[in-house]
């Protein structure tokens, strides 16, 4: 967690400086993009809430996804761009923030049950720019590729912040 932090509060002080808001949907990560940006000062201010979706059922209840608008937007593979593309912009509209950060992945120490690979995660970024990133770290160590998933995550956000 701690070297997340200077990467939060550069953004979180970026997010602020614009006026932006952020909403977040995690799975891998726990809740380490969240609660990074959280620990910085004033993240009341850009900081509109998050969820960890780690299961179909929390998809189902958290962010109302249901599987007939997964069918349409071709994104059936959980663990893909296409998917993590999909969880961002039903964030991004629900909280009605200007960016969504959404991420799910294999932290491991085995694959997911899709075949992916242990350290293989996608992430997404929706907002006025957009950008859907795949990660593999081709580790199996569990909280390793958790702490490495929330800094691609972050790094993706930070990126695109400029």
């Amino acid at each position: 967690m701690q070297e997340l932090l200077p990467l939060a509060a550069e953004i979180g002080a970026r997010l602020k400086a614009r006026g932006d808001t952020i909403a977040v949907s995690e799975s891998s990560t726990g809740g380490l993009v969240s609660a990074a940006l959280l620990a910085v000062p004033g993240a009341s201010a850009y900081f509109l809430g998050g969820a960890v979706v780690y299961t179909k059922k929390a998809r189902e209840v958290l962010i109302d996804l249901p599987a007939e608008v997964i069918i349409e937007a071709k994104a059936q593979k959980p663990l893909s761009e296409a998917f993590v593309t999909l969880l961002g912009h039903t964030v991004r509209t629900q909280f009605g923030s200007t960016w969504a950060l959404a991420e799910i992945g294999a932290s491991g120490p085995t694959g997911s049950r899709y075949g992916d690979p242990a350290g293989t995660a996608c992430i997404a970024l929706a907002g006025p720019s957009e950008k859907a990133i795949t990660v593999r770290t081709s580790i199996d160590d569990r909280v390793a590729n958790m702490r490495l998933f929330a800094k691609a995550a972050l790094e993706l956000l930070k990126g695109e912040l400029g």
